[in-house]
């Protein structure tokens, strides 16, 4: 048959046609073999590798395979050799009955690729099968007035071989009174006549019996026999004459039992008893008829059902006899007609389970449909769903493919469920559907992806060794070992960075770990990139930032930068006795290198010696006078003050103020005893800040060198200072804020140092 693709909006379909016969994978004609049936099984019909052009052994590597329809395995391929085998005997008669000629059509499917052949074997006929007659004795009843060269028809013989092997000619037993004559049909067939050669006499031979002989035109012949009874009746003038010879009629194969398939009519102009007809099946084609006829109404009925694919016409010979011996025949030609009875079948020849998801017009199925009806019962029109990724395609004869159309994507769908449906033409329609199921196997074309493309996580300072710090997470929408993940640490962009003693990852799930303590004063934040590759081949990768923030914690006490705690000579700092409540008597300066709230210091004043006189302001740090100064308070004064953070525990250190009373700044003051046996030593940080302080006001250096003038005075006339006598002594001269605003606007400071072993006084270190 000839296949074409018809279009429809709901489906793709694919319609065969008649008469389809080129080749799909040459164009060129069928390979056509001969041989006689019945020839033993292993019989080796050709070699049709070499026939095909076919290199040795690609059978083999293509997967060949033969099929025949029905699926009955019929021949045998050798892959190896390319022999086509004889796998059983075969029998034309079983295989195509009457139909001449037998021929057997094979196809060959070759795979990678698909490629199909096709082979035809025409089976000749042996006389293998001897005429036969349907009944062993046949009865004529012949009035003994026939005359010489009167016809009488004959039963002819069965004989299922075709062509010269079939029935060619009949013989009679010798006698005296009859010869048989062998007649060609139409069609070519042979039948008998019986013809009487000298008149019968009831009364001298009542019933004869003959030897009627079929032979065939085999060498040698094969023959069957049959006992022809003659009885001889008494005159009758008439016989019956049919209406018409020949009765042609068409059934519906689907035509119930008992149907009425034609009515016959012969008439006999004799009267009486000779007059009426009796009507019988007189010959048929085969050993049992499909067909009954009532006697009397010559009605010929139904008494099996008819199939269309199996027997096609019936050839009937119908014998109207008198009762006086004299008969008419008539034939009767029974076409049966096909009716959509059959549904389409359709057979899997090859089946791919897995298909490749990346995989283009890649063969699925490779299958073949057939409906045994004719005309357009038997025409079939072939689909699938329309919204699958997938195409029939036509290739020999009834062989259908089943590709691929485009790439698939397993992640998108992993499994098809592919309905085939074949459908007729016929009226009704009648269809055959195949379920297939494809599953997309998996190809590495996903790459990681991160849940997130940057990720921030949190460590204390001072953590423990091997701390999880975090998780990254990356998935990846492959199956298999193309989404099975290791996860890495990629180099970092900062050569300064030593990525692998800081932090790793567990290649397996993503955790990350700190290796080490992190220190928030040393290393703040720092960031890095992790990286997440599959295991398809090649590998697929991604990467994804992480930055690492380390936690500020409360490890570090408050350091007070002034005044020094570390000096060789305490720092005493002058009062006047003059200044007002809330005067500026210095300010202490602290810091942590904490940050935050534990870096947020506040001043506490611990210890005096006269409670009530000074306070601290507890947010900067200032040490100012809470009340007026007297003649009571003590000329010295020892603070001692106390600065913590806000850290959780707090941190905190303490520092010591000497505060010595002096009416003016003129007043020096004399050292502890076991301070003044030190030399002088200036100390630089206090210097650093003179220095500084000197650069910023043009009011300070003019005051600081009024000082100096009256220092040296001083020298050559010594002087009493008021409330008490001072001894001899070198007095190094230092700048200190006095200010109540807490600023230098009166720029002095003294530091007086007394030298056990100098007995003069000199300016030092004014700045």
């Amino acid at each position: 048959m000839e296949t074409a693709l018809l279009k429809a909006t709901s489906k793709r379909q694919v319609v065969f046609l008649a008469m389809h016969l080129l080749l799909w994978a040459a164009g060129s004609e069928a390979i056509r073999y001969s041989m006689p049936e019945e020839t033993e099984s292993s019989y080796l019909v050709a070699n049709l590798a070499k026939d095909l052009g076919l290199k040795v052994g690609e059978l083999a590597t293509r997967g060949a395979q033969i099929h025949h329809k029905g699926n009955k395995e019929l021949l045998q391929l050798d892959v190896k050799t390319g022999n086509l085998l004889l796998y059983e005997k075969l029998d034309r008669e079983v295989l195509c009955g009457v139909t001449e000629p037998c021929v057997l059509h094979f196809q060959l499917l070759l795979e990678n690729p698909v490629q199909f052949f096709q082979t035809d074997l025409q089976l000749t006929d042996i006389n293998d099968h001897s005429p036969a007659f349907q009944d062993v004795e046949m009865l004529l009843k012949i009035p003994e007035s026939a005359q010489p060269g009167t016809v009488f028809p004959l039963k002819t013989a069965q004989d299922l071989d075709i062509g010269s092997n079939a029935v060619q000619n009949y013989t009679i037993s010798p006698n005296l009174n009859f010869h048989v004559v062998t007649q060609n049909r139409g069609d070519g067939r042979k039948y008998p006549e019986l013809v009487l050669d000298r008149a019968l006499d009831r009364e001298e031979q009542p019933e004869l019996s003959l030897t009627l002989t079929a032979l065939d035109g085999g060498a040698p012949p094969r023959s069957g026999t049959t006992t022809v009874r003659i009885e001889v009746v008494d005159i009758n003038d008439n016989a019956p004459q049919f209406v018409q010879p020949l009765y042609e009629v068409q059934v519906p194969e689907n035509s119930p039992l008992d149907s009425l398939v034609v009515t016959v009519s012969a008439r006999d102009l004799d009267a009486g008893t000779y007059g009426s007809v009796a009507y019988s099946l007189f010959q048929g084609d085969g050993a049992s008829q499909p067909f009954v006829i009532d006697e009397i109404r010559g009605e010929i009925r139904l008494k099996q059902t008819l199939d269309f694919e199996t027997t096609q016409y019936y050839n009937m010979e119908i014998i109207a006899s008198d009762s006086g011996g004299f008969s008419g025949k008539c034939n009767v030609a029974v076409e049966v007609m096909d009716v959509n009875d059959n549904s389409p079948e359709l057979t899997i020849r090859t089946l791919t389970s897995s298909v490749p998801e990346n995989a283009l017009e890649t063969v699925v199925a490779v299958f073949s449909v057939s409906d045994p009806d004719s005309g357009d019962n038997g025409k079939m029109v072939c689909s699938i769903q329309n919204d699958l990724p997938f195409l029939l395609k036509p290739t020999l004869k009834n062989f259908y493919t089943l590709v691929t159309d485009g790439p698939l994507d397993r992640e998108s769908r992993a499994e098809y469920n592919i309905t085939i449906t074949v459908t007729d033409l016929g009226t009704p329609r009648l269809k055959t559907q195949h379920n297939i199921t494809v599953q997309v196997s998996d190809v590495n074309d996903n790459a990681p992806a991160f849940s997130q493309a940057s990720y921030t996580m949190y460590v204390p300072e001072n953590n423990s060794p091997a701390l999880h710090i975090g998780t990254v997470r990356a998935t990846d929408s492959d199956s298999g070992a193309n989404a099975q993940l290791t996860y890495s640490l990629l180099p970092p962009h900062d050569p300064h960075l030593a990525l692998a003693s800081l932090v790793s990852i567990n290649a397996d799930n993503g955790q990350l770990f700190a290796l080490r303590a992190l220190d928030y004063e040393a290393l703040q934040a720092f960031e890095f990139r992790v990286g997440a590759a599959d295991r398809g081949s090649p590998a697929l990768s991604s990467q994804a930032l992480v930055r690492v923030l380390v936690l500020d914690a409360n490890d570090n006490a408050p350091f007070v930068l002034y005044p020094l705690q570390n000096a060789s000579a305490p720092c005493t700092e002058l009062l006047p006795r003059a200044a007002e409540p809330g005067y500026l008597l210095t300010k202490v300066v602290a810091v942590d290198r904490d940050s935050g709230q534990n870096a947020w210091l506040s001043f506490q004043l611990l210890k005096a010696t006269e409670p009530g006189l000074f306070g601290v302001w507890p947010h900067n740090g200032e040490v100012r006078t809470a009340r007026l100064l007297s003649e009571r308070d003590a000329p010295r004064h020892r603070l001692l003050l106390l600065v913590k953070d806000n850290g959780e525990p707090p941190q905190s250190a303490s520092v010591t103020l000497h505060v010595l009373l002096v009416d003016g700044f003129s007043q020096p003051y004399l050292p502890p005893p076991e301070v003044a046996r030190q030399p002088a030593q200036p100390d630089a940080l206090t210097l650093y800040l003179v220095i500084a302080l000197a650069s910023v006001s043009s009011l300070f250096l003019f005051s600081l060198l009024l000082f100096v003038a009256l220092r040296l005075c001083r020298r050559t006339r010594p002087a009493s200072l008021p409330g008490g006598s001072v001894p001899e002594g070198r007095f190094l001269g230092q700048l200190l804020d006095v200010s109540g605003a807490g600023t230098l606007s009166h720029s002095y400071q003294y530091e007086v140092c007394l030298a056990g072993d100098s007995g003069a006084e000199n300016p030092d270190n004014t700045a």
